[in-house]
C-alpha cells in the first residue's frame, strides 16, 4: 500500500457517483501491484448499521464501492471521466464477523479478469486482524453515450 497516495473527504466523491448517505468508503489508499486499498470508519449513524451493528448489506456495498474507487481513481489519473458501474453478481461470499459502530474496515481488491466493460474482482475486508467478508463480484461499466 501506497500511503502517499491515500484520497480521503471530498477527493472520494470525484471517486464515487454515489453521495451521502450512501458514501461506504472514507479512505482511498491507491494501488499497488494491481491490487487496490480502501477503508470506512464505521459511524454509529451509517445507514447500514443496526443496533451499532454494521450490516451485510453494508459490507457488500463497502466492497462494491471500494471496486468503484479503484475504477474513479485509474480514470482519474488518466484525466478521463469516472463511468458508472453495476454489480452484476455477488458469488463466493463468506461473511465472517458483523464489525461494530466505530470500528474501521480495510478492503483489499484484487482484479481477476476484465473484458470489455466486465470486471471480475476478489476483495478481502478485514479489520484489525480478524476477517470481516470475502467474495467475487462482476462489476459491469457503463460506457459513455
Amino acid at each position: 500500500m501506497n500511503e502517499n497516495t491515500m484520497i480521503t473527504g471530498e477527493g472520494i466523491l470525484k471517486l464515487l457517483p454515489q453521495r451521502d448517505p450512501i458514501v461506504m468508503i472514507d479512505k482511498f489508499y491507491g494501488i499497488k501491484d494491481g491490487k487496490s486499498y480502501s477503508a470506512l470508519t464505521i459511524q454509529p449513524n451509517n445507514l447500514f448499521c443496526d443496533e451499532g451493528v454494521f450490516q451485510e448489506t453494508g459490507i457488500i456495498e463497502h466492497i462494491a464501492q471500494s471496486a468503484a474507487a479503484r475504477v474513479g481513481y485509474v480514470y482519474t489519473v488518466k484525466g478521463e471521466k469516472v463511468p458508472l458501474g453495476f454489480i452484476g453478481s455477488v458469488d463466493k461470499l463468506k461473511i465472517h464477523n458483523l464489525p461494530l459502530a466505530g470500528e474501521e474496515l480495510y478492503t483489499e481488491i484484487n482484479i481477476i479478469q476484465e473484458v470489455f466493460e466486465i470486471t471480475l474482482i476478489s476483495a478481502q475486508v478485514t479489520c484489525g486482524d480478524k476477517p470481516i467478508a470475502e467474495c467475487r463480484m462482476k462489476i459491469f461499466l457503463k460506457p459513455e453515450a
